[in-house]
């Protein structure tokens, strides 16, 4: 087998935090050197001590820091705990964390780290960019050590979750994202174009469950509270699993279809978080084609992407 992808995970956990984190614990062709913790779905303090306690259910010992707690620009957040409940795991009991977190900040353990490690650290962000956004302000010469960038977060060529133009993560702290959008590294986004595109069955986390007990099984219970905000009006119950997607793609990247393309992220009060993309081809505009160029994930195999999940939870 190839060396596994070292990765910083930079999260807010979360419940399809939670999933991803432990499906990237569980992968052998992953290497978690770090979770960075940042504000989104709950507030920083609770995201740093929600990502001590995952690794704490994984029996997982890496570095877990605090980072960003407020937007670029703009008031405090309004946190997400209607799709996550207060404690930001469906409110299932958890118990205390038992370790202590890294005393340096988010951006600047991702600088230290991508430096210590110069072109193996792919950053893979799947919350608001606030901790990327400090760190490429800490270090210019960042997009240079860094192997590459995966989030999730955006939505190309369909509505977004949070407005109509605009998805959650990229919303939460667009002016970050616009930092982050316009480095000089190679970016590929996982946002709404495809994760929506997904609807999990309920049985779904009951297999992951079934396959891992401890983990999987912290997955299902959490993710109930989840499932009642994502079925609302609904048939029938669905979950998302946004977070794991760049996580899987990094394992079986055939698995995913791209667009290629000028990329910028909307920084006003009525585009606030909108991620536009023009195609490689499609115009001459001056004011697009100066936007630095990046990936977009805009489809993926259901039953090979779902079958991923359940097998990395049977490792």
């Amino acid at each position: 087998m190839s060396q596994p992808h070292k990765i910083i995970l930079d999260t807010d956990p979360g419940i399809d935090d939670a999933m991803a984190i432990f499906f990237a614990f569980q992968s052998p062709a992953i290497e978690v050197l770090g979770l960075t913790t940042v504000y989104g779905n709950v507030p920083v303090t609770m995201s740093a001590q929600n990502a001590l306690r995952l690794c704490d259910l994984a029996e997982v010992d890496v570095p877990v820091t605090q980072g960003v707690g407020l937007p670029w620009v703009g008031p405090e957040s309004t946190y997400a705990h209607f799709v996550h409940g207060d404690n930001g795991f469906g409110d299932i009991p958890v118990a205390p964390p038992k370790r202590q977190l890294d005393p340096r900040s988010s951006a600047q353990f991702i600088v230290d780290t991508v430096k210590a490690q110069p072109g193996e650290v792919t950053l893979v962000a799947v919350g608001p960019l606030g901790n990327l956004a400090l760190a490429l302000r800490l270090e210019p010469e960042l997009p240079k050590l860094v192997k590459q960038v995966y989030i999730m977060g955006g939505a190309a060529f369909v509505k977004g979750n949070v407005t109509p133009l605009a998805e959650a993560n990229i919303w939460n702290d667009a002016h970050a994202a616009a930092i982050v959008f316009g480095a000089d590294w190679e970016l590929t986004m996982f946002g709404l174009d495809v994760t929506y595109d997904i609807p999990f069955a309920p049985d779904f986390v009951d297999i992951l469950a079934e396959k891992n007990p401890v983990l999987g099984g912290f997955v299902r219970d959490s993710s109930q509270f989840y499932m009642d905000f994502y079925s609302q009006g609904l048939p029938q119950r669905v979950c998302y699993f946004h977070d794991a997607f760049p996580l899987a793609y990094l394992i079986q990247p055939e698995l995913f279809k791209f667009t290629r393309g000028h990329a910028r992220v909307g920084v006003d009060t009525l585009d606030r978080g909108q991620t536009s993309l023009a195609p490689e081809g499609s115009t001459m505009s001056p004011l697009w084609l100066d936007a630095p160029q990046i990936n977009v994930a805009t489809q993926v195999d259901h039953a090979a992407l779902t079958q991923l999940f359940i097998d990395t939870y049977a490792n």
